[in-house]
């Protein structure tokens, strides 16, 4: 149960360093797609928040959107040129807010036994938050390109974390640390 606590901190960790390549972007710049067949920065912030709620709802607890209508705008399925307007930053801002929550709630009951099947839901939670965590970092090395090669701001330092490391240019969080 420990274990779940500690990755529930390195996906605060990974969120926390996404909201550091993006929040003191304008809305403008979180919404600007450097070409048709690329993604805006606000795009990746819903992805990445779209990924963690269907990887929550499809492996754990079975429950409904916090936003149905940004469902098939997140969904990497559906080629860039298609994916239609982005929503405001606030309301991005909330879902991933709202979706990290529900990460957090449905977690912590598996740490704390409250699950059928504790023990295998235990081992699902270690891999799901793995995956959500490097799956955040991945985005955020695009983020991070766009941040720094298109709009000209510097990035900031990685995160601090003894898991933490890069493989092919990505932060990956490795669990044998």
């Amino acid at each position: 149960m420990h274990e779940l606590r500690a990755l529930l901190h390195e996906y605060d960790r990974a969120r926390a360093y996404t909201d550091d390549l993006w929040r003191d972007l304008t809305p403008d710049e979180v919404t600007w797609r450097p070409h048709e067949n690329s993604s805006a920065i606000g795009w990746h912030l819903g992805h990445q928040a779209h990924v963690a709620h269907f990887m929550i709802r499809n492996l754990t607890a079975a429950e409904p959107s916090p936003d149905p209508e940004l469902d098939g705008l997140m969904d990497s399925a559906n080629p860039e040129k298609f994916r239609g307007a982005l929503p405001t930053v606030q309301r991005l801002a909330a879902f991933r807010d709202t979706v990290a929550e529900r990460v957090h709630a449905r977690i912590g009951d598996i740490a704390a036994g409250a699950v059928g099947a504790p023990t295998q839901m235990t081992i699902v939670a270690t891999h799901l938050l793995t995956a959500l965590i490097n799956h955040e970092y991945q985005h955020d090395q695009w983020i991070s390109e766009v941040r720094a090669d298109n709009l000209g701001h510097a990035l900031p330092p990685d995160p601090a974390s003894d898991r933490l490391s890069r493989v092919d240019g990505y932060l990956v969080l490795n669990l044998h640390a």
